[in-house]
């Protein structure tokens, strides 16, 4: 980057030169990153050359990038916004600077002076349904900061909480036990996840219809949407399940079973891997003696109806539940036991989250809860907050089946690289196996560039109709897609990390 940022210097005093006959000394032109709003990767602020050039700041401006994108083959364009002449850099040049980087060798990783043990959770999907496009900006999220804590000199540990308990799961399976007539993935022709997804919307559907019936009857409708058959018959499911039915724990170890092994053939797709995996059901109970520790404690209150809550709005937040009155687990409750299950498992110095920024006022209720309970882990929390993914109707919802599919999109985005590519008619010496490769190579790079050019924290339009622009920028990213995963990390870094609490100093 600073070859590149002395190259632009050089080519600027050329073209003061050229148009304004002046010699500007390159240690006048500063250069600084473009703002993240407008186009370009280097800016620089005219203003102070309006004297020594007798023009204004826009027309110096205007100038200057004319001559660099008719003179310069690094520049490809330019705009200029008032004082400051924002510089794009041409595709090329990127390509050369991946190559390089690509070449180098590993190397050590330098100690920066940050955490050193640290554990990223990302992906935690529920295992009532397949992963979705929101799931997969999560996981190109989550694996991306991994890899670059990684090269910093940290102790990473990717970790993947597996939401398989609670009343959205006994929804899928109390809708198989409906309406699934002995169906399993083998008889159905579909992965595992997309077969408890399925039933998933089929519960919704049904639901929705019984809380009419009861409207029809004179039901107001939050009574009705309590009162409906399928939820009353889910909430006793789940009842049975935390009770240790057997029947009930049968049919959740099979459905589940159907779902991880569609989870695990997904995660091998996309490119990304986990040290560990956690299960709710596994720590919902050591959340249960954490909420029994804060009632000893006398932080946390129970309420009449026996249900446990923690006060706090003098942290500026509200009052929470911890544990319903029947006894049965929230989310919260099996949280408050995972970090303290990553704690004693890996010691961390740093817990970082890569949730969606609809839970930012859950996470801050975690840390601060924690802090109530005094945990010494508490401070290392960190929550990535990154914007959802909506469709132009609005907000993705499973259990409607408004969700645009992980497992389809990437076919997809190959069967755009396989166009791509034989409209270019570069496959040549290459045969049916590595030209499969090729395409899965390049229309995974492109979708990962879609996902990860975007700051985290701002929200994202998907058009199915358009898939990923594929159609508009479909070529530009081919190009660049088997090195540019490098640059949205590297952006990622730059622009998100470096402002974290957890930053290299």
């Amino acid at each position: 980057m600073q070859q590149l940022e002395q190259t632009l210097k050089t080519a600027l005093q050329a073209a003061a030169q050229a148009v304004f006959n002046q010699e500007i000394p390159a240690a006048s032109l500063v250069l600084q990153p473009t703002r993240k709003e407008f186009a370009g990767s280097f800016t620089l602020v005219t203003f102070p050359l309006t004297k020594a050039f007798g023009k204004g700041p826009e027309q110096i401006g205007q100038a200057l990038g004319e001559w660099l994108k008719a003179h310069v083959p690094t520049v490809s364009g330019y705009n200029v916004v008032k004082g400051f002449l924002n510089i794009e850099i041409a595709d090329a040049e990127w390509l050369k600077l991946f190559g390089e980087l690509y070449r180098q060798p590993a190397g050590t990783p330098v100690p920066t002076g940050g955490p050193q043990r640290v554990v990223v959770e990302y992906s935690s999907p529920n295992t009532n349904k397949p992963l979705h496009l929101g799931h997969l900006r999560n996981n190109f999220l989550g694996y991306s900061v991994a890899e670059i804590l990684k090269a910093t000199g940290a102790t990473v540990t990717k970790a993947n909480l597996v939401n398989d308990r609670g009343i959205h799961i006994c929804k899928s399976m109390i809708a198989y036990q409906r309406f699934g007539h002995g169906e399993t993935p083998e008889s159905a022709g579909i992965k595992g996840d997309h077969l408890a997804g399925k039933y998933y919307v089929l519960f919704e559907k049904h639901y929705r219809e019984e809380i009419k019936q009861l409207e029809a009857e004179g039901v107001a409708n939050e009574i009705a949407k309590k009162q409906a058959p399928l939820m009353l018959e889910a909430q006793q499911m789940l009842q049975a399940w935390e009770a240790g039915d057997e029947d009930v724990m049968a049919l959740w170890h099979r459905m589940n079973g159907w779902v991880y092994d569609g989870f695990n053939a997904t995660y091998a797709n996309i490119g990304v891997d986990f040290d560990k995996f956690y299960y709710e059901s596994g720590t919902y109970l050591l959340g249960k003696e954490r909420v029994e520790e804060g009632l000893q404690k006398g932080v946390f209150f129970k309420k009449e109806n026996g249900s446990v809550w923690v006060d706090l709005q003098a942290e500026g937040l509200d009052e929470k539940l911890l544990l319903r009155a029947d006894g049965t687990s929230v989310y919260i409750t099996q949280d408050l036991g995972t970090a303290e299950l990553k704690y004693q498992d890996f010691g961390y110095d740093s817990s970082i989250y890569v949730i969606a920024d609809e839970q930012n006022y859950h996470m801050q209720v975690l840390q601060a809860t924690l802090k109530k309970l005094g945990k010494p882990y508490a401070e290392a929390i960190h929550h990535l907050s990154y914007g959802m993914v909506d469709l132009p109707s609005g907000k993705m919802k499973s259990r409607e089946g408004t969700v645009v599919d992980a497992d389809e999109l990437v076919k997809e985005v190959e069967e755009a690289a396989k166009a791509a590519t034989l409209e270019k008619g570069k496959t040549e010496g290459l045969g049916d196996e590595e030209l499969t490769q090729l395409y899965h190579t390049l229309g995974l790079g492109a979708l990962k560039y879609y996902l990860l050019k975007v700051d985290p924290k701002k929200r994202m339009l998907f058009n199915p109709k358009n898939r990923c622009g594929l159609r508009a920028t479909r070529v530009r990213l081919f190009n660049i897609a088997t090195r540019v995963y490098r640059l949205s990390a590297a952006r990622l870094w730059s622009r998100v990390w470096k402002k974290s609490a957890i930053s290299a100093s």
